[in-house]
């Protein structure tokens, strides 16, 4: 199973009450308030983490709450402040406000981290409250609640090279003939239903990320066929290997094949379109391949490779043309989606926790 989205409820620890106390020793008359602070409540974390390779482990555990701050004690003693939660994703999540739908933090690297949820401020103890006219005061303040919010997590996963095509293109196989991915393979489309990751070593100077993308149709930019959920993983590559099936199972054109996933890739974004891209006609001992290669090259006036991942037939080319190419490419930048001016991001997050007001305790 392979999940990219999920939704988290998650409520920070609240922060502990401040404590009522005087001083109480032999020979010590009127020794004062004493009462102290209680401690903060833990914050809820989320943190980009390379070894995290999906969001599987959140199916399961969708409500988060943190550690409480302790209580204030007598003899000046704060309480222990809550442990923080930190939840670990991949990188290349991207957290959003559920309720409101803002864009919290893009989290591309390893070790990016956002708080989503602030642990309550422990509440004053008495000892705070003494001043020259109130010498022996006998309130002290109960602990901030922590705060709450509701987020979705969405993976987008980061690779350098994508693999894109139309169901039963070869996809999967040449994955697995050029890295150590184990991906589903089989003689009908949709084989793939879900990104697979590959890493692909070329002697010992050069090596890139590459992603199996499942296979997309036409309508995929309006949804068909899950095509949202896969054309969202293609958008952090930074080069497109489009895979075409000379003898499609489905009798279907070549050229008509290439084009239509051009095109979706367009109408879902512009800046796709634009991505530097290799083709290749897979299958390549099959007959009609070499016919099916020179007429790619006549209608896109680029370069046509003619791999075969059965017998192993430029794949060492097309290798060498892929590092070649990625070491003139940046790596692409996604820039994420500001906040409104008038929403503060870290206050938000407690206007339903925070709503009331600590309550003063007396003695």
């Amino acid at each position: 199973m392979f999940a990219d989205r999920a939704v988290l409820y998650c409520r920070a620890g609240d922060g502990g009450n401040g404590c009522s106390s005087f001083r109480r020793e032999t020979f010590v008359p009127r020794g004062g308030p004493d009462g102290g602070d209680g401690g903060n409540g833990g914050d809820i974390i989320i943190e980009a983490d390379r070894n995290v390779g999906s969001l599987n482990n959140l199916i399961g555990h969708r409500h988060w709450k943190s550690e409480r701050g302790e209580h204030g004690m007598g003899a000046l003693c704060t309480g222990k402040c809550g442990e923080p939660t930190i939840i670990r994703v991949p990188p290349g999540t991207i957290v959003r406000d559920l309720e409101h739908g803002h864009l919290l933090r893009d989290l591309q690297e390893h070790g990016d981290t956002v708080t989503i949820a602030k642990g309550g401020k422990g509440g004053r103890g008495n000892k705070r409250f003494a001043n020259s006219v109130n010498r022996a005061p006998r309130e002290c303040e109960g602990g901030h609640p922590g705060e709450y919010r509701e987020v979705e997590l969405e993976l987008k996963i980061i690779a350098d090279v994508g693999l894109i095509g139309k169901p039963n293109a070869g996809k999967s196989t040449l994955l697995s003939r050029v890295s150590r991915a184990t991906p589903e393979i089989a003689n009908y489309p949709f084989t793939t239903r879900y990104p697979n990751l590959g890493l692909v070593q070329l002697g010992y100077d050069h090596e890139y990320v590459l992603a199996d993308i499942p296979g997309l149709i036409e309508g995929a930019h309006e949804g068909t066929g899950l095509g949202h959920e896969f054309l969202r993983h293609v958008e952090r590559t930074r080069l497109l290997v489009h895979l075409v099936e000379p003898s499609p199972m489905d009798q279907t054109d070549p050229l008509e094949n290439y084009l239509t996933i051009r095109n979706e890739l367009r109408l879902y974004d512009s800046k796709l379109a634009e991505r530097p891209e290799i083709i290749c006609v897979t299958k390549s001992e099959l007959p009609d391949a070499e016919a099916c290669a020179e007429l790619l090259e006549e209608q896109t006036g680029q370069q046509v490779f003619r791999i075969s991942a059965v017998t192993g037939q430029g794949l060492p080319e097309l290798n060498r043309r892929i590092v070649a190419a990625l070491q003139e490419l940046q790596p692409v930048e996604v820039t994420p989606t500001p906040l409104p001016e008038s929403v503060d991001a870290s206050a938000e997050a407690g206007e339903i926790a925070a709503s009331e007001k600590p309550s003063l305790n007396t003695d």
